[in-house]
């Protein structure tokens, strides 16, 4: 048994067309658990239905799958040989302008929520609009959210918004799936300073590989990808990285074109070009030449299993409370 055999594998971020294929390829790709999106600009009405068919896929392949409420749920799942799915949000829009929202999303086993997907909204500010920072009801969001234990996300939030919400929240909070701007300029990627900020907050970062944020894009390898974990780890030490891919498996452009609009009758907010995930991950079932790309860097054991998952297991731990 190889090391990505019995090591807690678990992906901070995936947004897969969610079908019994792509299921099927976390289980060959070994993954323990993923935050799963479930919601990025729906309504409450259209989240609750978004849940009501994960819930209703994850009983369909109960022979694969496991719904995660908590990080019990997410060893269970290891022993079981079944992935976990952890219901997340990539943006806070289906609270609407309703704190009790909050409680009842966390009730159906939302365990992980970004306040703003790269645009403005009720919360505070995304990382492609100029950043007037978190709003008064953005800070009563996030106490909310720290009451009912769903983990705060900064991955697409502007950097005015990040720091007022890492400072407010009494509970860590993360960039889920983000990368370094040290290794390439995005609006998207995180400076130096940001990702010390939010780490010496007690905070968590999730590494991803989406093409157009890597330094060499669509040229890329799993190798590129492990250089920019190194990076990250360089900065802020091993134990508060994990991994969040972001892949966006099963999907066509008309995806992309839906995701990145913004307000104003979906206005093209960002255009990513070619998609291309790095070679030797394109698809989450090679998820196992990450740990052998890990390998070849020189990593030990211990810094392999603490970012391949067991990281991401003691800060949900401390959001969740169990």
């Amino acid at each position: 048994m190889t090391l990505h055999d019995n090591a807690v594998v678990i992906d901070g971020l995936i947004i897969a067309k969610w079908e019994r294929s792509v299921f099927e390829d976390m289980r060959k790709g070994g993954l323990t658990a993923a935050n799963c999106t479930v919601s990025v600009w729906e309504g409450f009405a259209d989240t609750v239905n978004n849940i009501a068919e994960m819930k209703q896929k994850i009983r369909d392949y109960g022979e694969i799958l496991s719904l995660v409420r908590t990080t019990a749920d997410i060893r269970k799942a290891k022993t079981d040989g079944k992935t976990g799915i952890i219901l997340g949000f990539q943006n806070a829009h289906a609270f609407e302008d309703n704190l009790g929202y909050i409680e009842a999303f966390a009730d159906m086993g939302v365990r992980v929520v970004q306040l703003c997907y790269n645009t403005q909204n009720l919360i505070g500010t995304g990382c492609y609009e100029r950043d007037g920072g978190l709003s008064g009801f953005g800070r009563e969001v996030i106490a909310e959210m720290n009451r009912v234990g769903i983990m705060v996300d900064l991955s697409h939030v502007g950097g005015n918004t990040s720091k007022e919400a890492i400072l407010e929240s009494k509970k860590p909070v993360c960039y889920s799936h983000c990368l370094p701007s040290g290794l390439k300029e995005h609006p998207r990627n995180k400076s130096d300073e940001e990702l010390k900020f939010i780490a010496d907050h007690g905070g968590f970062i999730g590494v991803t590989m989406f093409p157009p944020f890597l330094k060499r894009g669509i040229e890329a390898t799993v190798d590129d990808y492990v250089e920019a974990m190194d990076y990250v780890i360089n900065l802020v030490g091993e134990d508060c990285v994990g991994f969040g891919t972001d892949f966006t498996q099963g999907y066509d452009k008309g995806f992309f074109d839906w995701i990145t609009h913004d307000k104003g009758r979906y206005r093209r907010l960002t255009n990513f070009g070619p998609i291309l995930n790095p070679e030797g991950i394109r698809t989450i079932g090679e998820t196992p030449n990450l740990t052998r790309a890990m390998e070849k860097a020189g990593w030990g054991e211990s810094k392999m299993r603490k970012v391949l998952g067991e990281n991401w297991l003691r800060v949900f731990g401390e959001v969740w409370g169990e």
